[in-house]
């Protein structure tokens, strides 16, 4: 529970990790420069005294989880997730069976989030059903510009990821996590376009698909995606630490999202360990559009920050939420009906 001003706060990190980047875990060169993208991003956009040592950002281990998104942070529910890198990390980037235990260990703090790469082809197909049923999945992970041998990427609309996308419906597990957006040395931009989330959203209506980091550097076309496309969400992993460097660019992203998909399709992350939780959660409570933007934007509301910091996730996966801390008027029929563009359904 978190309070701000008088107003209480149910807070769900949709996008945090426990990752091993020691060199120990590195496959080749591109172990390296993975986790090093990575610390450029944090040195670069972090607050001076949030900035974290280089070998304590290598590794933290779920006690790291435990301090920093839970304890400081003040995180009510977690999606923690998997990623696999298996062409850069002997053990996975982020290893699932590490991040399952921690699951396990915290079963009202965390839910668990696997991977999985539809270049596996047939066999990821069998393995998908064994880890379904192992792990009780609701969510995956993607990352379309994964190397794996001679491929250095995939479209989500690509045959086999069809298959798997089918499969998961199959399977139950409905919350589609995709890395779009920045990309990270040595993966292709290219292979993080956006474009490719279109068709998938349209013929799997049954799933969520979570575009992390918005997209970014590509947040128009994301925008008129998830306008057009009701099952497509905004998960605001990236964006957030820009409230601290680029506040009236952090600004302006969140009034074009506001603008155009409303609050109700966006999802607070921190991306931890690229971030803590606690300085993003606060400095976003503190926040509000320069008076200059208003016109064009408006204002974000205590409502708004409510839906994007814990509500909008927790209803997706099913976290129950006190009732104190629901904004008012919360059920479908009290709702007024969201602004969209023009076809578009909200």
């Amino acid at each position: 529970m978190y309070t701000h001003n008088g107003e209480k706060y149910f807070i769900v990190d949709s996008h945090i990790h426990i990752w091993d980047g020691r060199p120990e875990n590195y496959k080749n060169i591109h172990g390296k420069q993975f986790i090093d993208t990575f610390f450029g991003y944090h040195s670069n956009l972090s607050p001076d005294e949030e900035k974290w040592a280089y070998d304590d950002f290598l590794y933290y281990g779920p006690e790291g989880v435990e301090r920093d998104v839970f304890e400081e942070g003040q995180v009510d529910h977690a999606i923690l997730q998997t990623t696999m890198l298996t062409d850069f990390y002997h053990d996975t980037f982020s290893p699932n069976e590490v991040n399952w235990k921690f699951a396990q260990d915290n079963p009202e703090r965390v839910t668990y989030n696997h991977a999985y790469d539809p270049r596996f082809e047939e066999s990821g197909l069998t393995q998908l059903e064994k880890d379904a049923e192992k792990y009780n999945l609701k969510g995956v992970k993607l990352y379309t510009a994964e190397w794996h041998g001679d491929s250095r990427g995939y479209r989500l609309d690509d045959p086999w990821s069809r298959r798997y996308l089918e499969k998961c419906i199959e399977l139950g597990i409905k919350n589609i996590h995709i890395h779009k957006g920045p990309t990270l040395r040595p993966l292709d931009m290219d292979a993080f376009s956006v474009r490719d989330v279109d068709p998938v959203a349209s013929d799997y209506t049954e799933l969520n698909f979570i575009v992390e980091h918005c997209g970014l550097p590509r947040l128009d076309e994301f925008c008129w995606i998830a306008t057009q496309e009701s099952n497509v969400h905004a998960g605001l992993s990236v964006v957030m630490p820009f409230i601290h460097t680029r506040p009236r660019y952090f600004a302006e992203m969140i009034g074009e999202m506001l603008y155009w998909i409303g609050d109700e399709k966006m999802q607070f992350s921190s991306d931890y360990a690229l971030w803590k939780p606690k300085w993003l959660i606060e400095a976003f409570l503190d926040f509000q559009i320069p008076e200059d933007m208003q016109e064009e934007y408006g204002q974000i509301t205590v409502e708004n920050k409510k839906r994007i910091l814990g509500l909008n996730t927790a209803a997706m996966y099913d976290i129950e939420v006190p009732e104190e801390f629901q904004v008012p008027g919360g059920s479908d029929a009290d709702k007024p009906k969201q602004e969209v563009a023009a076809g578009a359904e909200a």
